[in-house]
């Protein structure tokens, strides 16, 4: 199933759903129900790394004194499963492949892979 891990309360993510074409998109609020283990190992395989997938935007990453810190795998993968803030925004899986973030590039590539 194609979904996209999202929160409803990101102008940049409603902005992103917003611009792409008609889908078939399963929309999955990451505050609300929470990414589990197995969510996140798929996303991890199709990413490469846990540390792809993680956020150092979110601000838990500066107040933990993370920014500070040499994170493992391991790290990365703990912080994303506790708080869905560190996970990086919004996460597309479409037909077996990951796009994550919301760089201009990756809005590209979900539009074109939805088209």
């Amino acid at each position: 199933m194609n979904t996209v891990y999202y929160l409803p309360s990101c102008d940049t993510c409603r902005k992103i759903l917003k611009s792409l074409p008609e889908n078939d998109l399963s929309l999955r609020d990451i505050k609300q129900e929470s990414i589990t283990e197995n969510e996140l190992e798929t996303m991890r395989k199709l990413a490469g790394s846990y540390e792809a997938l993680f956020s150092r935007k979110a601000q838990l990453y500066k107040s933990l004194g993370l920014k500070d810190q040499v994170l493992t795998e391991a790290d990365y993968k703990k912080h994303i499963l506790e708080h869905y803030t560190f996970l990086s925004r919004p996460v597309f899986i479409i037909d077996d492949k990951i796009y994550i973030g919301n760089s201009a590039k990756n809005v590209e590539a979900v539009i074109k892979a939805l088209s």
